[in-house]
């Protein structure tokens, strides 16, 4: 499994709690979309998942920045993955981010705010939320499997797709705000 967290904004943990904190235990990656604020809590995430793939936010001190790029680029069960906090220009500048990066899946974070946006012409939008700091928004942290890999029968119902990924993004209480599948680029 595939666990997407951001805007942690923690200053001597990380905030992991219910199901945020399940899903980061038992993942084979990790994806932060940045703003852990201290080293503190970069460290405890890459104690929690030593398969940390993070950026660095506008919240994070000095010392994360150095310590982080502003941009990164991995994949997952094939799939080519995009990670930046936040691009100005909103989805149009998160699309062509991704499309620079030859990615079918852009994952951002800067608005605590959960959303899914699949545009048939570009990248998959993924904006888990933040877990620890909603800011008015339902708190928020992101599952994905590879489709043809055993996935939870709650995500299964909800997409049914047999290729790409597969996921949701959940609360800390483990609801299910909203369902994504990134179709592998062609």
């Amino acid at each position: 499994m595939l666990a997407v967290c951001s805007d942690t904004h923690g200053t001597d943990d990380p905030r992991l709690t219910g199901r945020t904190r399940e899903a980061v235990a038992a993942a084979d990656l990790v994806i932060h979309a940045g703003d852990f604020t201290t080293p503190a809590v970069l460290d405890a995430f890459r104690e929690a998942s030593p398969r940390l793939v993070a950026v660095h936010g506008n919240a994070d001190r000095e010392a994360v920045r150095a310590r982080l790029p502003p941009a990164a680029s991995t994949t997952y069960a094939g799939v080519p993955i995009a990670v930046t906090h936040t691009e100005r220009g909103g989805p149009t500048a998160l699309s062509l981010f991704g499309r620079e990066r030859g990615a079918a899946l852009v994952v951002s974070g800067h608005t605590h705010r959960p959303a899914v946006v699949d545009d048939a012409d570009g990248p998959v939008l993924l904006n888990p939320g933040s877990h620890a700091d909603p800011r008015g928004n339902r708190p928020g942290h992101a599952e994905l499997w590879a489709a043809e890999a055993d996935v939870p029968a709650d995500v299964r119902e909800r997409v049914a797709a047999t290729t790409g990924l597969v996921g949701v993004v959940r609360t800390p209480d483990g609801d299910v705000i909203e369902s994504v599948h990134v179709p592998p680029l062609d």
